[in-house]
């Protein structure tokens, strides 16, 4: 399975202390209970419908938007680093990406979505 980006970060703000203002341990801690539950979620996508790997991803997305409100950690790496392994759960069910994203606008789904 995709490795987590909070794993990531974690280990960025062992090896450089500066880090662990943006890498709080409360926004790690939501950061991974948010991915764990759509890594769980995800389990079951492989035959399912647009709709429910859609509405997967919108929450995972949302629950990612209320922990940048709180904590305001995700910048422009950090939302590359999430979308990668949003890509990488989903593709690791068996869904290929690529067709979803032909059969939906997936710029203005995620943009009704994502905040950060």
């Amino acid at each position: 399975m995709a490795i987590r980006p909070s794993a990531t970060w974690r280990d960025e703000v062992s090896q450089n202390a500066d880090a662990a203002e943006l890498y709080t341990p409360v926004m790690l801690e939501a950061t991974d209970a948010a991915l764990a539950a759509f890594e769980d979620e995800a389990r079951s996508l492989g035959e399912a419908s647009d709709e429910r790997i859609l509405a997967a991803v919108e929450r995972v997305v949302e629950q990612l938007n209320t922990i940048d409100g709180e904590h305001g950690a995700f910048c422009t790496i950090e939302r590359e680093d999430l979308c990668e392994y949003i890509d990488q759960v989903v593709t690791a069910q068996g869904i290929d990406v690529s067709d979803l994203l032909a059969r939906q606008d997936m710029e203005e789904l995620t943009e009704r979505w994502r905040d950060w």
